[in-house]
């Protein structure tokens, strides 16, 4: 990490290490370029970290609890009010510009207003108590496994299910106090006792009257997500009504970073997370492919070395390289019409006439693979009778259209390495015209058709048989079709549908 306020204890270095990494993740979002990410994550850091010492400072004076987010939330405010920060001291130049859009909007306002109009997410999370609102933060929009949250908690994993339920449950409960708090006009005071009788049963129907009605009230609409515990809205109604801006990316984001097992700072080396509910698994190169390919490359290192004992000329090996080793000087090969160690295309493995001149001796087979040449030097196209099989992809990749619009759509690759990998770019490109305008997970460069995603300063190391991945917005015209020639580091990888 960078030059970062010193924890106090190991206990808070350790909340560092976990805090940190959410926190740059967010300002990568927020700004134009790593570089200026890094900058407004350490700023906000700081700014966070002792904001959060001195709460807690004035506690232990005071001896009353101030309702306050748990620390990765409040570090990601403090991203948000480090960037306005920003904006006002004319340095917005190195923020996104749809951000600076938002900074000077009534949107951003409402983060900062009066208590009782700001998001009725950001007012719930804040009434519950911290080990509760830290409980129903990490698994909801930090995406991480429930047994991993329940260690770091010192919960008992056996129960932390039923933990989960009861802090969902009671952050439903003050939503709707919140909610019936907040000052409203006539018509959303008069569905507000049948928004929350609809919302709490999963198989309720929303009246026409009152489905209108969120249609075009927002404030009503976001009560309706938070208090509706099924459907699975209550991560987008975490991340949008606390953090605001880039709430939803940064949602992604993090889903993502946990499937890859890098959610947290850190790598789970030689641990496979598997893949999220829906995904297609990808096969593995198992044990048995590996002995396979050794068996390969036996069976023609033999073949070639039975070549070079039965020639009495110049020892050629498979790849038309003098053989490793060679003593005796070789001479010069003839001019041929095919190049040396390679067959062509479509030919068969029958006998061809000597390039010298020479017959073959009827006794020869026309498959044998040790198969000896009159002529006084080895025949190049017989020793690449059997060429060497191409090597086995070290990378997957899996192309997916997440949502489309009108000139516009939301795309993700995800990339399984079979090799562990200290960085990592991506290229690929594409063949109807389509430009991505948005990044996450990674940067990219665009020239044309063709594009180049790289790693993210918190996602650069990967496992063996790991799994990661980008998110991107792009436009399109006409066609969206999937990009053609995907490859990881140089190497091209195999696509799965």
């Amino acid at each position: 990490m960078p030059d970062l306020p010193t924890p106090q204890d190991a206990a808070e270095a350790a909340l560092f290490s976990e805090c940190w990494d959410a926190v740059l993740s967010y300002a990568d979002l927020c700004t134009s370029g790593s570089s200026a990410g890094r900058q407004l994550a350490t700023e906000a850091f700081s700014r966070g970290i002792h904001e959060a010492r001195e709460a807690q400072t004035q506690e232990r004076t005071s001896g009353r609890r101030t309702p306050r987010l748990p620390r990765i939330p409040m570090l990601l405010t403090a991203v948000r009010t480090t960037a306005a920060a920003w904006e006002d001291e004319g340095k917005g130049h190195l923020l996104d510009p749809d951000l600076r859009l938002w900074l000077n909007s009534p949107k951003a306002a409402r983060y900062t207003g009066p208590p009782l109009t700001r998001p009725l997410a950001l007012r719930g999370l804040k009434d519950l108590q911290e080990p509760d609102a830290t409980l129903l933060w990490l698994v909801e929009v930090e995406a991480l496994p429930l047994p991993d949250v329940a260690r770091r908690l010192g919960l008992d994993p056996a129960t932390a299910a039923q933990e989960l339920i009861q802090v969902r449950a009671l952050f439903r409960d003050r939503c709707q106090r919140n909610h019936l708090d907040t000052p409203m006009g006539t018509d959303c005071r008069s569905y507000a006792r049948l928004l929350d009788a609809v919302t709490r049963s999963p198989g309720a129907d929303t009246p026409e009257d009152l489905s209108r009605h969120l249609a075009t009230c927002v404030e009503c609409a976001e009560a309706a997500a938070c208090l509706r515990l099924h459907g699975g809205g209550t991560p987008a109604a975490l991340a949008s009504g606390v953090i605001g801006w880039g709430g939803l990316a940064y949602l992604e984001r993090r889903r993502r970073a946990a499937e890859a097992g890098l959610s947290g700072g850190r790598t789970d080396a030689g641990t496979d997370r598997g893949i999220s509910v829906g995904a297609v698994a990808r096969p593995r190169i198992g044990r048995s492919g590996i002995l396979a390919a050794a068996v390969i490359v036996s069976a023609l290192a033999m073949t070639v070395s039975l070549m070079q004992l039965g020639d009495s000329g110049g020892r050629v090996s498979a790849s038309g390289d003098p053989a490793e080793g060679a003593i005796a000087a070789t001479p010069s090969l003839p001019a041929l019409g095919t190049t040396p160690g390679r067959t062509p295309t479509g030919a068969s493995h029958t006998t061809r006439p000597a390039h010298s001149g020479s017959t073959p001796k009827s006794g020869d087979s026309d498959t044998e693979p040790q198969g000896k040449s009159t002529s006084p030097v080895a025949d190049p196209t017989k020793a690449s009778a059997a060429p060497t099989p191409p090597a086995p992809s070290t990378c997957r990749v899996k192309y997916d259209i997440v949502d489309e619009w009108p000139e516009g759509f939301q795309g993700t690759v995800t990339v399984t390495s079979t090799k562990a990998l200290d960085d990592w770019h991506i290229d690929w490109t594409f063949g109807d015209g389509q430009h991505i305008t948005q990044m996450w997970d990674g940067t990219y460069t665009q020239s044309g058709s063709e594009v180049t995603a790289h790693a993210a300063d918190y996602n650069k190391q990967v496992a063996a048989n790991g799994t990661f991945a980008v998110g991107f917005n792009a436009t399109w015209h006409g066609t969206n079709g999937e990009p053609r020639t995907f490859t990881v580091n140089g190497a091209t990888c195999s696509t799965t549908g």
